[in-house]
């Protein structure tokens, strides 16, 4: 369990450190997009799937071929690749001011319901990330097909330093 007052003291690359958590290299594009780009003090960042060094880690739809739990890691997974690309953009997680929008896109099953669980695998690494304070509301929605065949794509809008 995250000590959530600890991570609302310490910068976001300190907590990074004290959660032991690596971040992967930077996500590159799969087509013509760039992965981030700035408008004013907010950073849109395109798409973000369950990929590591351009390969997807996870392939179905949860509740089918993957299990919730496969989705949640896959959530967090993706996060990571997010969490990289905003290293990468902003040369440091300590100018994120906060989450202003997280959307879950998860390939699912046409009876699957547990949406909010999958979703949490990339809300509660924000949160340990970022702490409380800086957390933002989501949308979390369930579709039929995404990238690659992967189970999840994050949308993520940052509210950066000056």
């Amino acid at each position: 369990m995250v000590d959530h007052a600890k991570a609302q003291a310490a910068g976001a690359e300190r907590r990074l450190q004290e959660l032991g958590i690596t971040l992967p290299p930077p996500p590159t594009p799969f087509g013509a997009y760039v992965e981030a780009i700035r408008t004013g003090n907010l950073v849109f960042f395109s798409g973000m799937l369950p990929v590591v060094g351009h390969e997807p880690r996870y392939i179905g739809r949860v509740g089918g071929a993957l299990a919730a739990e496969d989705g949640r890691k896959a959530a967090e997974t993706a996060t990571l690749s997010a969490l990289a690309a905003a290293r990468d953009y902003l040369g440091s997680l300590d100018r994120v001011v906060r989450v202003v929008k997280l959307g879950v896109y998860i390939a699912t099953e046409g009876d699957f319901r547990d949406h909010p669980k999958v979703a949490d695998g990339a809300s509660e690494m924000l949160l340990a990330v970022f702490g409380e304070e800086k957390l933002s509301g989501r949308v979390v929605l369930g579709v039929a097909s995404l990238p690659l065949g992967v189970p999840i794509e994050l949308e993520l809008v940052l509210e950066v330093e000056g």
